[in-house]
């Protein structure tokens, strides 16, 4: 039996956490050889790090580049957080190969920047098909101008191309864990899934149908590494194992990448200094209780969506704005979040279910992480053409609408928050069947515009 080792090192979600950055490059660095690969499954950018926002991604194709990463898929991060245009020129000067089985322009075409799979050869002799996926956020994507198919016909297709061309088949996954033991159990021939999204910790993997699953967590807490040994006779894998290899065990730094990290931070600053609005007094920002900011960017984002009433919560807004003059920078610093500007349809019944549900301690004190929310806690709901009357223990006693109490029949139409349509949070606004979403301004972008307006 002729047995050749070849090893994999991964990171997923990074999520512009550079925190241990540096460390993870210089390990890769030292212990990468010919019969080895690097790959990244996604969200390495985040626009909520300065980097990222002034750069559109670019400074995180660059820190990719300086690491030696050969093959990386994409995240929602990049899919969907930037516009059409952004996302096409964003892997522009990469020295990688982007791969992405289920993403097509809107005329049904590949991506220039993109393959669906490749074909990589170590120096032992081992062929590797690599086959990259990302998780199908249809109707962002549609309205981006992309098109997304699924992700799991998509691959199935590539396995049937490459399985018998190859030593080992890959697949670089930014569809969570769960999706990941769907493909292994449904799509015979793939003998090991690198995944992400879901930012699962999978110490030693996990083994389904067969297949190896692995994934590194989030924000570089983590980085993977998989050993596989192949029998070139047979063409098939006679063992494998997965770790993770914690950065806090690293002491070295890749002095490399620190500078250029470095050089993006201050080229960062640069940018985002353009002027937004010159303040004539603070404007204070509370999680808990109603603000000026708050109520400014309510109004500004039932403004922007053409509508007469709105709600979101307070803690979208980290800080408060000083008197004097406001930048980029500083917009970026208060609301950070890569959260898109909505419309949905609710009945009266689901908007007061919904409403009554934000003044829960629960929700208000909610420290989410997730579903585009970099902040620290929701905290309270603040409304735009909604009153809502309480009790002195804050139970929610009527709602008026545009003056008018709340008619449990009608149809409201309200803008407020993507985040809201993904998941828990407000069930009544995720089962919603109409949804409209503004992209790709987020909801800084509402910020700045409204500031501007009124203080430029």
């Amino acid at each position: 039996m002729s047995v050749e080792r070849i090893t994999i090192y991964h990171t997923n979600d990074i999520h512009s956490g550079f925190d241990t950055w540096a460390k993870l490059v210089a390990y890769i660095k030292q212990h990468k050889d010919p019969n080895s690969l690097y790959v990244d499954l996604g969200d390495h950018a985040d626009r909520s790090h300065p980097i990222t926002e002034a750069t559109s991604g670019a400074g995180n194709v660059s820190l990719l580049n300086e690491a030696g990463v050969e093959y990386a898929t994409i995240g929602n991060n990049e899919g969907i957080t930037f516009s059409h245009d952004e996302l096409d020129a964003l892997y522009t000067n990469a020295q990688f190969q982007v791969l992405i089985s289920n993403l097509f322009t809107a005329e049904g075409k590949r991506p220039r920047w993109t393959k669906p799979y490749a074909i990589h050869q170590t120096k032992n002799g081992v062929k590797i098909a690599l086959i990259g996926a990302t998780a199908p956020f249809k109707q962002f994507y549609h309205q981006l101008d992309w098109k997304i198919t699924p992700p799991i016909e998509a691959i199935k297709q590539c396995v049937e191309e490459v399985r018998d061309k190859v030593d080992v088949v890959i697949v670089l996954s930014h569809l969570g864990l769960f999706r990941d033991e769907e493909l292994a159990e449904v799509v015979e021939g793939i003998d090991v899934i690198l995944g992400a999204h879901t930012h699962h910790v999978l110490e030693k993997g996990k083994r389904r149908y067969g297949t190896l699953i692995a994934q590194a967590g989030k924000h570089g807490a983590y980085l993977g590494k998989v050993t596989i040994d192949v029998d070139l006779k047979t063409k098939t894998v006679a063992a494998d194992e997965a770790e993770l290899i914690d950065p806090a065990s690293l002491v070295e730094e890749d002095d490399a990448t620190l500078a250029l990290l470095d050089q993006l931070n201050q080229d960062s600053e640069t940018a985002l200094a353009k002027h937004i609005a010159n303040l004539p007094r603070v404007l204070p920002v509370s999680w808990q209780e109603e603000s000026e900011a708050s109520q400014i960017l309510c109004d500004a984002l039932t403004e922007w969506c053409k509508e007469e009433i709105g709600m979101m919560n307070a803690g979208v807004l980290l800080e408060t704005f000083t008197e004097g003059p406001v930048t980029m920078q500083d917009v970026h610093r208060s609301c950070p979040h890569p959260i898109n500007p909505c419309v949905v349809e609710l009945t009266g019944a689901a908007l007061r279910s919904t409403i009554i549900r934000s003044f829960s301690t629960e929700m208000r004190t909610l420290a989410l992480k997730g579903f585009g929310f970099r902040g620290k806690v929701l905290g309270r709901m603040i409304f735009t053409g909604i009153e809502v009357e309480l009790d002195k223990y804050e139970q929610v006693t009527e709602v008026l609408i545009l003056g008018k109490p709340l008619d449990l029949n009608q149809t409201y139409t309200i803008a407020t928050l993507d985040m809201y349509t993904f998941g828990h949070l407000y069930p009544a606004i995720a089962d919603a069947k109409k949804k409209t979403y503004y992209m790709p301004e987020l909801l800084r972008d509402v910020l700045s515009w409204k500031l501007g307006q009124i203080w430029a």
